[in-house]
């Protein structure tokens, strides 16, 4: 069974901590995907586990990846390279565990925004991952909040997500993207 943790519960002894994609503008974190670094190196330097995953991809027109860009941040904070895997080809939450799944073992702790973390949980257990998770706080509006219901019952009715992302996209819920700047999703 897959476990939602807050922050003071989760414990050492996981293998891998996760982060999940979210945007980034330029080769630089989105808001919402800083918070989750942030939150990731926190949970590693306090020795929850040795190795860190950054998964996402490129948005058309981007130069950089989610998961490189992510890599990136955490090096510049002192996490070593070989402590790190970065995953940058996934376009969505699916693909994320998906394409990480055969590189992970163990027991993994996700960390993305609080109301994305059930669903990601979900798909998780739904791939096989022995995974609990690390809701990182936010200023969420209830408009995602209510998406991630949403999304969370197309699954629970046994909607299966596709590769690519049908129904399946997410958006960052930070109103920072510039116009010119295309939506992706974690």
């Amino acid at each position: 069974m897959a476990l939602l943790l807050t922050p003071a519960l989760a414990q050492p002894g996981y293998d891998w901590i996760v982060v999940l994609g979210a945007a980034q503008y330029g080769g630089r974190p989105s808001p919402a995907l800083e918070r989750r670094l942030e939150a990731a190196l926190h949970l590693y330097q306090r020795g929850l586990a040795s190795r860190v995953a950054v998964a996402g991809g490129k948005a058309k027109g981007d130069r950089y990846s989610e998961g490189e860009v992510g890599c990136r941040y955490l090096r510049q904070r002192g996490l070593p390279a070989k402590a790190l895997l970065c995953e940058g080809q996934s376009q969505n939450t699916y693909e994320n565990l998906l394409f990480l799944k055969p590189h992970l073992s163990g027991r993994i702790l996700l960390v993305t925004d609080a109301p994305h973390l059930p669903r990601a949980l979900f798909l998780a257990r739904l791939l096989g991952l022995k995974a609990e998770g690390h809701p990182v706080e936010g200023p969420y509006p209830l408009g995602y909040w209510l998406k991630e219901t949403l999304y969370r019952l197309w699954l629970y009715l046994g909607l299966k997500p596709l590769p690519g992302g049908h129904g399946l996209r997410n958006p960052p819920p930070d109103a920072s993207r510039s116009p010119s700047t295309p939506a992706k999703g974690p």
